[in-house]
C-alpha cells in the first residue's frame, strides 16, 4: 500500500480531545524472559549496519500485519550527528526490519516548545530516510490528545497523550544514548515522554514537591508515565551520544554503538552501564524497576555479547550546579523545563565569556529560570515566561522558550 510521506490529517481530532484512555500500554508481542532479560548490542561497523545487526537477535514476525511506531529523539531542529538527535541510519535500520517482516511501519515524534516537527524531521536527516523508503512520518502534535489514566500514579494520576499512540500496535523507542540535566540520563523510558502532548510535557517539570518525598517530582512523574506508557522494544543509539550538559548542549561523544532489548528498564540499565553509571542513580529507573516494570540489576540481565564492557566509556555528568560550569553567574534554576534550559545553556556557551568581559568583575550575574522560585535578588536576570512573576524584581524577558538573541539584546552588547 502506497503511504504518504508526512501526515498533517486533522481527521479525529474532535473526538480524541474528550477521549479517555484506561490505558496505552499492551503486552508485549516480543520473547522476553522477565527474569533475566536479553539485551543485544552491536559496534565496529556504521550505524545501520550495527543497528541491523542488534536487531536481528529480535524475533520481530509477532510484528507482521500489525501497526508499528517508531518514536525516535528529534525533539529539536538540529543537523545530524550532533549527539542530540537519533541518527537517521538507525531509524533506517528499523523501518527496514520491520518492513521485511511484514509490519505497517510509521516514524513519529511530538518536539519540544517552539520546535516543528516536520522541520526536525527534515534537519535531523529522518525525513531523507523515510522518504527513500515510502515511509509515514507523524507529526503527533496535529491531532488532540488523549487522557490516560495513572491509577498507581504518585506524582500525576493522568496524562494528555499524542492520540496516535493508541492507533499503533507496537510502539519502538529509539532515543540517543545521553546524560541530562534533569534526570540524569535521557534513554528509551524517558524518550516516552515525547508522546506526551504538546506542552503538557512541560507540565510535569512545574510540579511541587512531594511532601514525603526526596527523590524531585519531575523524575516520580516520569517513573509513573512509565506505568502506562512503555515501549515494546527499544532500540538505543550509541552512534554519537551526549554528555555533560546534555540533552542538547553537552558535548558530542561518539561510540559506534547501538542496543537493542525488550525491557526498557534492562536496555537502558545495560546502556547506563556502557556510559559508566549506575541505573540505580538514576531515579526513574530505580523507582520504575522497585514497581516492577522493568530489571536495572546488571546481574540480572543478559548481555549479548557479554563482553560489553570492552566498550564502556564513562559519560562526563552533568553538573550539580550550573554556575560551576559558568564562572561568574550565578544560575538559579527551579522547575525549569528542557526548552528554557537549552537556550539559557547554548546561549551562555557562546555569549558567556563576552557578555562576563563587559560586566564588573565584583559580582556574579544571576540569572532565573523555571517556575519554582519563590523569590529572587534583586537585579536578576528573569528569563523565560515562568520567571513573570518575578520581573520587577530586575530584568523580564518573556519567551516560552525565549529566543538567545533576545538575551544578548537585554544586556545592549
Amino acid at each position: 500500500m502506497k503511504k504518504q510521506h508526512a501526515d498533517n490529517s486533522h481527521n479525529s481530532a474532535d473526538a480524541d480531545k474528550d477521549a479517555i484512555v484506561d490505558t496505552v500500554l499492551s503486552h508485549t508481542p516480543f520473547n522476553v524472559d522477565s527474569s533475566c532479560p536479553s539485551i543485544f548490542w552491536a559496534s565496529g561497523d556504521g550505524p545501520y549496519e550495527n543497528a541491523r545487526k542488534a536487531i536481528s537477535n529480535i524475533d520481530l514476525s509477532p510484528s507482521k500485519n500489525k501497526r508499528v511506531l517508531l518514536k525516535p529523539n528529534v525533539g529539536r531542529n538540529v543537523a545530524p550527528e550532533t549527539g542530540i538527535t537519533t541518527h537517521p541510519q538507525v531509524v533506517a535500520a528499523a523501518i527496514d526490519a520491520f518492513r521485511q517482516s511484514g509490519a505497517d511501519v510509521a516514524v513519529g515524534e511530538s518536539p519540544i516548545t517552539g520546535v516543528t516537527t516536520l522541520e526536525a524531521f527534515e534537519t535531523s536527516g529522518i525525513a531523507a530516510v523515510a522518504k527513500e523508503r515510502n515511509c509515514l512520518l507523524i507529526d503527533m502534535d496535529v491531532r488532540q490528545y488523549v487522557t490516560v489514566k495513572i491509577p498507581d500514579g504518585i506524582a500525576i494520576k493522568s496524562l494528555k497523550v499524542c492520540s496516535q499512540i493508541k492507533d499503533y500496535d507496537i510502539i519502538v523507542s529509539i532515543p540517543v544514548m545521553k546524560t541530562h540535566m534533569h534526570t540524569g540520563v535521557t534513554l528509551s523510558v524517558k524518550n516516552m515522554k515525547g508522546c506526551l502532548w504538546r506542552r503538557t510535557k512541560v507540565e510535569l517539570h512545574m510540579l511541587p514537591q512531594l511532601s514525603g518525598h526526596e527523590d524531585k517530582p519531575l523524575d516520580i512523574a516520569i517513573a509513573d508515565m512509565s506505568s502506562v506508557l512503555r515501549p515494546h522494544l527499544s532500540i538505543i543509539d550509541g552512534t554519537i551520544g551526549m554528555e555533560g550538559l546534555g540533552p542538547s548542549a553537552g558535548e558530542p561523544k561518539a561510540l559506534g554503538v547501538v542496543l537493542v532489548g525488550v525491557d526498557a528498564f534492562a536496555t537502558d540499565s545495560l546502556a547506563c552501564g556502557i556510559m559508566g553509571i549506575s541505573a540505580h542513580d538514576v531515579p526513574h529507573l530505580r523507582m520504575g524497576a522497585e514497581r516492577g516494570y522493568g530489571v536495572i540489576n546488571l546481574d540480572s540481565i543478559s548481555a549479548c555479547p557479554q563482553n560489553w564492557k570492552d566498550i564502556k566509556s564513562p559519560f562526563a555528568p552533568p553538573p550539580d550546579e550550573l554556575s560551576i560550569e559558568f564562572a561568574g553567574f550565578t544560575i538559579l534554576d527551579q522547575q525549569s523545563c528542557s526548552a528554557c534550559q537549552s537556550t539559557l545553556l547554548m546561549f551562555l556557551r557562546k555569549y558567556g565569556k563576552q557578555l562576563r568581559d563587559t560586566m564588573s568583575d565584583d559580582e556574579d550575574i544571576i540569572i532565573a529560570i523555571g517556575k519554582g522560585h519563590e523569590e529572587v535578588p534583586g537585579g536578576t536576570l528573569c528569563v523565560g515566561n515562568c520567571t513573570a512573576m518575578h520581573k520587577k524584581c530586575g530584568v523580564f524577558l518573556s519567551g516560552c522558550p525565549p529566543v538567545a538573541s533576545e538575551i544578548l539584546a537585554m544586556f545592549d552588547l
